[in-house]
């Protein structure tokens, strides 16, 4: 279980991942992008531009250069509240979900490889 990893071991697995990741010939994101990418497919409901500046402390235009990086590549999207048609939401899509579901597998191996090295 990750929680009971260590310090050491949870760098190693992030390490791993990220190195699985940048050797793949697929999407690339930033760390803002991915922190962008997660908050969104990990909070309930879709949230706003405005929301995800808040929770990320980060300004507006760089959520929405992120947001712009993730809607090119169809992992979210952007649409307009329609209960305050000043918000946008940012939504999930399919291709996100089945980054997502890719993304766990790549830590699962990750987690798996460190711990038949530590082993």
């Amino acid at each position: 279980m990750i929680a009971a990893m260590s310090d050491d071991a949870l760098t190693q697995v992030l390490h791993k991942t990220i190195l699985a990741l940048v050797r793949r010939d697929d999407v690339d994101l930033t760390s803002r992008q991915l922190g962008v990418f997660l908050t969104v497919y990990l909070t309930a409901g879709p949230p706003t531009v405005r929301g995800l500046a808040a929770g990320l402390n980060v300004s507006k235009p760089a959520i929405t250069r992120a947001l712009d990086r993730l809607g090119e590549l169809s992992l979210v999207r952007r649409k307009v509240d329609p209960m305050d048609r000043r918000s946008v939401l940012v939504q999930q899509t399919q291709a996100g979900d089945a980054f997502l579901a890719d993304l766990r597998h790549v830590m699962a191996a990750a987690d798996t490889e460190h711990r038949s090295a530590a082993a």
